[in-house]
């Protein structure tokens, strides 16, 4: 342990550079005005149809803090369905199963290209119970959830498509 205490003192004293020699970054440097904070803010989220479609506008609203002039479009269409398995002997459904995925476009807002086209998705179990409210209660409970879990996935895409562009 007493030998450890010198290289420990010497790492914390060597400059940052010469300890990241992995490469890693973080995907945020530079905090709100950062070059991905930035490109993030310069994103509108087009309208999304449907109730599951205004849960996703808005979550992607919320985690992309658009402020800015619009750079970027981002155009989503999604795809929501609920499975019914695990039959009973009486053929009644005892488990669900949601998923919900989406196909998202970044477009340039200036020339209209295409600048990345990418999916994400998720999907939820759901049980089915004797009540009829409690089991739409669950689907939209779990809507929800995947809706906000969906979001993070194209704004952490979203990041990484920013960071690696100029």
């Amino acid at each position: 342990m007493t030998r450890r205490a010198p290289l420990i003192a010497l790492a914390l004293l060597l400059p940052a550079p010469l300890l990241s020699g992995c490469g890693l970054r973080p995907l945020y440097a530079g905090g709100g005005d950062g070059k991905v904070a930035t490109a993030l803010a310069g994103v509108e989220v087009g309208p999304i149809g449907g109730q599951n479609g205004w849960l996703m506008r808005n979550a992607l609203n919320d985690r992309l803090n658009h402020g800015g002039p619009a750079l970027y479009r981002l155009e989503v269409e999604l795809d929501d369905h609920i499975t019914g398995f695990g039959v009973r002997a009486d053929n009644a459904v005892t488990r669900e199963r949601r998923t919900l995925r989406a196909r998202y476009r970044l477009v340039a807002a200036d020339r209209g290209t295409v600048l990345l086209d990418a999916t994400a998705g998720s999907d939820a179990g759901i049980d089915v119970v004797s009540s009829e409210y409690a089991t739409v209660a669950a689907e939209q409970s779990a809507l929800e959830r995947l809706t906000e879990d969906v979001a993070d996935q194209i704004v952490a895409r979203l990041a990484l498509y920013a960071s690696r562009t100029k």
